[in-house]
């Protein structure tokens, strides 16, 4: 069972291709790894096993970051309709000092030359804490 869980937030509104929705799905999903790893001062305890990445630790008390890496890597894709819609869970994100990293995506192959908010990651949380941001939005 995973005790962690990342959530990545779509745009369906934009009705970009299959290839483009997994690039800028991985786009918010590095950014979010990354970042909830600075936000830990947890850089350093990345190391590659025979089975890929781990986060090493010393520290019994595992933090969400730390279960997620042990427990699964569990991504979640739900989406939203609008560019509205992804900022309020955004700033919902951030008000609860969670990390929600927003894809600004530059528009070079499908939105005309038009930087484009395409989708947010949030930082690997709890399931009940994801839920109060996510919950309540469809499976993409």
């Amino acid at each position: 069972m995973y005790k962690a869980k990342m959530m990545i937030v779509m745009r369906r509104d934009l009705k970009m291709r299959k290839g483009k929705i997994a690039a800028q799905a991985g786009h918010a999903c590095i950014d979010a790894i990354l970042t909830a790893l600075k936000k830990e001062d947890r850089l350093n305890d990345l190391e590659m096993t025979d089975d890929g990445m781990d986060l090493h630790t010393e520290n019994p008390d595992e933090t969400p970051l730390t279960e997620w890496f042990h427990y699964g890597c569990a991504k979640i894709c739900v989406y939203v309709d609008s560019e509205e819609e992804l900022l309020a869970i955004a700033e919902k994100a951030n008000e609860k000092n969670i990390i929600a990293s927003v894809i600004t995506d530059a528009g070079m192959t499908e939105f005309h030359g038009i930087p484009t908010k395409t989708c947010l990651a949030l930082e690997p949380l709890p399931a009940e804490i994801a839920d109060e941001l996510t919950g309540k939005l469809p499976l993409y």
